[in-house]
Formats: C-alpha cells, sequence, structure tokens
C-alpha cells in the first residue's frame, strides 16, 4: 500500500462526514464529490465498507429513495453524533496539522523561517 493511500486511509472517515454535512448524498455521488476535490485515488470499493461503519457507529444514517434515472439508492444523512464526530475529527486534524507541516516543511515553527 502507499504511503498516500495510508495517509488517506486515517482521514477518509472525517473527509466523508465533511461532504455529508453540505448535503445528503448516495454512494456514487460522494465518490464523484472526492474526486472533485482531487481524491482520485478513492474508489467505490473504498467508500461502501466506510458508509457501513459510518452507519454502524451511527454518524450516518441512511434511506432508500427513488431515483430519476435508474434504481433506488441509498442516500446518506450526518446525525447528531456524526456532527459530534467530525467536529471532534476537524478539531484533532487542526492539532495534528500545524506540527506535521512544520516538520515536513523544515520550518522552526517560532517565525524564524
Amino acid at each position: 500500500m502507499s504511503v498516500r493511500s495510508e495517509l488517506l486511509k486515517g482521514i477518509l472517515d472525517g473527509c466523508m462526514l465533511a461532504v455529508i454535512e453540505k448535503e445528503t448524498v448516495y454512494g456514487y455521488e460522494l465518490s464523484a464529490k472526492l474526486q472533485q476535490v482531487g481524491l482520485d485515488d478513492v474508489s467505490e470499493g473504498t467508500i461502501y465498507p466506510v458508509l457501513l461503519r459510518l452507519q454502524k457507529n451511527k454518524w450516518i444514517t441512511g434511506e432508500m429513495r427513488a431515483s430519476e434515472s435508474g434504481p433506488r439508492r441509498k442516500y446518506y444523512t450526518l446525525t447528531e453524533e456524526g456532527k459530534e464526530a467530525l467536529a471532534f475529527i476537524r478539531s484533532e486534524w487542526g492539532r495534528l496539522a500545524v506540527p506535521v507541516n512544520v516538520l515536513l516543511k523544515g520550518e522552526t515553527g517560532d517565525g524564524d523561517n
């Protein structure tokens, strides 16, 4: 597995919750939205197991709805628990991103660079 895949694996739940927070989506649509922001390597095969886990954690709910083009689709919505989880993920990401960027970019973090 590539370094990019490993890094993405750790934050994918948060990315998916952030998309679902903005609007109710179905799996393929979620995959397309992730790809639109540059996460091209997130396949549908990756999306559905994560959606199942998010549902099991009660962070999202799924509802079957009629589709204008084709079979019924399962649309996903964020729950209150999901909103709390996303807020926590955002907080933790912020706490990690700053020091990691300092280290990886070779900055001192004290304004000298």
